[in-house]
């Protein structure tokens, strides 16, 4: 049996995923993080983490196990927080809880539980782990979790194999109702407890307050672009590759303008909520941002073809293969099932390596691809093979 540390965050997974490493045999320790201290913009009151150390702590009395809390604010900080707001600034859509997976709970949350002489970390994610032996080494795939309405093998596709060397997915196996019925059953404290929503280890938030932590307010214009925008008929006759990914583009001549916003910054591709606008037969979609006039471009109804691309690009630098020997090479193309967000049905996809980087074309066009978030390709419906931050 190993020692494995586990983080209890105050929700009923991490405690179920606890209690039945405990069951297994292990020798079991819960660490809490606390990893932001500003409440800037939150929604659910003052001091969120204060809750979920309690029920963490209360849950580790329940269980019997050690427990430890460690401040990763910093880290949290540097590695997730300014790279929000660097991307944010820049007019791009980042996923904090991508990186939270990455930098924080398997980088900086997996060196304390080393240093606790761990020999494995333990989360409550919804998904799985295998391993299989290629030419004499192990090799690890992340795998998507038994219940398909709470797979989160999205939010750790950027996983290392190092990384996925110590982790361990304890209720990958189970739906969401078993482990709530474990947690009553062992009368855990979190058993009916809500689930967290928002940014990672913080919470539901107000974005543009929040987000005006850094980034100031600033008025701008919004134009409305008709679905009869002629230049969309250009966009589609171009068949090529970097045709395909390649962004609309707008100026303020190519619509009229209807209301100002507050900053470009604060909205993405395919949003809705948050403009103001009222009095439309439909509803009115951000199809464009263009934060160097500080203008957004809107288009009304949920068929608009402004909200739809065939295809996007993702750099060569920001490619990640959580199996490297599954990496395609130059000239190469491959089938792969794809996500563009958390949640989205898998989509079918031709993927195309090239020097630049690579294609996605998808076999049917896609709503509200956004630059910065990640694209996550599968192999079937289950193993996480890549993944890439949308460049375009």
């Amino acid at each position: 049996m190993a020692k494995v540390v586990v983080g209890l965050s105050g929700g009923v997974d991490s405690s179920v995923a606890a209690w039945l490493l405990k069951e297994q045999g292990h020798e079991v320790i819960g660490l809490f993080m606390r990893n932001w201290h500003d409440t800037t913009g939150t929604l659910e009151g003052d001091c969120p983490w204060h809750d979920d150390h309690l029920f963490a702590e209360l849950v580790a009395k329940r269980l019997d196990i050690p427990f430890h809390m460690v401040d990763l604010s910093k880290e949290y900080k540097e590695r997730v927080v300014e790279y929000m707001f660097a991307e944010y600034q820049s007019g791009r859509t980042p996923n904090p809880d991508v990186l939270c997976n990455r930098e924080i709970k398997f980088d900086a949350f997996l060196k304390e539980a080393l240093n606790l002489g761990a020999d494995a970390v333990a989360t409550g994610h919804y998904c799985r782990k295998s391993e299989r032996i290629v030419d004499g080494e192990k090799v690890y795939s992340l795998l998507a979790g038994a219940d398909t309405n709470k797979d989160q093998s999205y939010f750790l596709c950027q996983l290392t194999q190092e990384q996925l060397k110590y982790a361990l997915f304890p209720i990958g196996e189970l739906t969401k109702p078993e482990v709530r019925k474990i947690a009553e059953d062992q009368r855990l404290a979190t058993a009916k407890r809500k689930d967290s929503q928002g940014i990672c280890f913080v919470g539901k938030v107000d974005l543009p307050i929040f987000l005006q932590q850094k980034l100031a307010a600033r008025k701008g214009n919004i134009h409305e672009i008709l679905p009869t925008w002629a230049k969309y008929d250009r966009y589609l006759a171009d068949n090529s590759l970097e045709g395909m990914a390649r962004p609309y583009s707008y100026t303020v001549r190519d619509g009229k303008k209807i209301g100002e916003h507050n900053g470009a910054h604060f909205y993405t591709i395919g949003q809705r909520k948050g403009l103001g606008i009222g009095g439309r037969k439909e509803s009115l979609f951000i199809i464009g941002t263009d934060v160097e006039t500080n203008t957004i471009y809107v288009g009304q109804g949920d068929n608009h073809p402004g909200l739809y691309r065939r295809a996007l690009k993702i750099e060569v630098s920001e490619q990640h293969w959580i199996e490297p020997l599954e990496k395609l090479s130059i000239g190469e193309t491959r089938r792969f099932k794809v996500r563009i967000r958390y949640r989205q049905p898998l989509q079918d996809a031709t993927m195309h390596m090239c020097n630049e980087g690579v294609y996605i074309v998808f076999d049917t066009p896609q709503r509200g691809i956004a630059a910065g978030q990640f694209a996550v390709w599968y192999d079937d419906e289950n193993r996480v093979v890549g993944s890439g931050v949308i460049s375009a």
